[in-house]
């Protein structure tokens, strides 16, 4: 079977605008262009826009969903892929919408809040099984206990350095900056004094990490709301500096 662009764009919650702009950046291709000039899709272009909609609503800009697209030959297991992060994104939300509530009523009622009511949904151990199996129980277990023994005031410093540092890469992405330019690179420096909090960043930790940041759609998402093509600047800033800097 084949649909229009206007059929798919109806059936999607899109603008025929957006598949032609999808289009014009390699994104989706149609199967055909009728004598009409008509823009026709068939199966394997459905599924591809699927694909597109869920990446672009994980907050991935459009170069990083030619990227992923590009490294992700195998359909059936992009889609297992995007699957899993949905059913973690709908729990995750699933658990913050209990506290809100729990939050709400007891508030009302004017009884005691326990802080691991009020934030569930927000545990940075959610990540446990994912850091122990890139970079060893060792690591988890030293990053876990560092953040445990920070108060409050140094968590929300913490994350408010690393904050600005996004916010500074995406304004060098927004004007087109080059990764190995020297502004970038005091960026890049930063990130990695960063980094070396909790860790002793090496060469190829470093790689790793900026590779992920593009490769991860929800690390993506994390820069690249602060600008499209951010988090691929991120990996290519660091991968310069750790190349010139690190071993």
């Amino acid at each position: 079977m084949e649909w229009s662009i206007q059929e798919i764009a109806k059936k999607a919650g899109t603008t025929s605008r957006t598949l032609r702009h999808y289009g014009e950046r390699g994104l989706l291709e149609p199967s055909r262009i009728g004598a009409n000039g008509y823009r026709y899709y068939d199966a394997e272009g459905l599924v591809r826009l699927q694909r597109i909609l869920l990446l672009r609503e994980l907050g991935l800009s459009l170069p990083a969903i030619a990227e992923v697209l590009a490294g992700q030959r195998d359909t059936a297991a992009a889609l297992r892929t995007h699957l899993a992060l949905l059913e973690q994104e709908r729990e995750r939300i699933g658990r913050r919408i209990a506290s809100v509530r729990t939050t709400l009523r007891k508030t009302e009622k004017g009884e005691e809040l326990m802080a691991e009511e009020v934030f569930d949904g927000f545990d940075h151990t959610r990540y446990e099984e994912e850091v122990t199996g890139r970079w060893g129980r060792d690591a988890y277990e030293k990053g876990d206990r560092w953040w445990r023994s920070l108060t409050d005031a140094e968590k929300k410093g913490f994350m408010d350095e690393q904050a600005g540092i996004a916010r500074d890469f995406g304004r060098a992405a927004r004007e087109g900056l080059a990764a190995g330019g020297e502004e970038v690179q005091e960026i890049a420096r930063r990130q990695i004094a960063w980094l070396s909090t909790t860790t002793t960043p090496t060469k190829e930790y470093v790689i790793g990490l900026g590779r992920m940041y593009v490769d991860d759609p929800r690390f993506t998402a994390n820069y690249d709301k602060h600008g499209e093509g951010t988090a691929i600047l991120v990996r290519d800033a660091m991968e310069i500096y750790a190349e010139r800097n690190l071993w």
